[in-house]
């Protein structure tokens, strides 16, 4: 079993329901959750500024299969929960990203990219992730999320949560 990190994101519809649906299926496919940060209200980031605030989360988990398996469990997931690509970076129901699956360095884009390469420049992933294990080192740079969260240039607002559902 690898340990993996998984982000996800959701600006659409119940997104804290949206966020526990998806918890809810990766468990039901062999991704042995161990592990959810508490939940992080977040600007949009990237080329679509002009969208709802997103609710973030990460989640640590163990998993027997390959990357490339996980990447088909995480896209399965998206879809069963609406997840529609009409705009790149737009808002989504649910948008589940694989952080880091173990100590592997995959570049094999389009199709995965593992560590995901936008960690360092991405408080609402950094920040979830230092609630869950700051000292996880970044295979390909070496720095734990505690310094990639403490280097980032990226300024962009996250505050916890506090909703019980909406």
């Amino acid at each position: 079993m690898t340990r993996v990190f998984l982000g996800l994101g959701s600006n659409l519809g119940d997104r804290c329901g949206n966020l526990r649906a998806a918890i809810d299926l990766l468990r039901r496919s062999a991704v042995d959750v161990d592990r959810v940060s508490s939940f992080y209200e977040t600007e949009p980031v990237g080329p679509v500024a002009d969208q709802p605030a997103f609710l973030n989360c990460t989640l640590s988990a163990r998993y027997g299969g390959s990357a490339e398996a996980l990447l088909t469990v995480t896209k399965g997931v998206e879809e069963q929960l609406g997840r529609e690509r009409t705009v790149a970076k737009g808002p989504r129901t649910i948008d589940l990203d694989i952080l880091y699956y173990g100590d592997a360095v995959i570049d094999d884009p389009p199709a995965l990219s593992v560590p995901h390469p936008s960690i360092p420049e991405r408080r609402f992933v950094l920040v979830p992730m230092n609630e869950i294990e700051p000292g996880w080192s970044h295979p390909a740079l070496g720095r734990t999320q505690r310094e990639l969260l403490e280097s980032t240039a990226d300024t962009s607002g996250v505050s916890l949560w506090e909703g019980e559902g909406e």
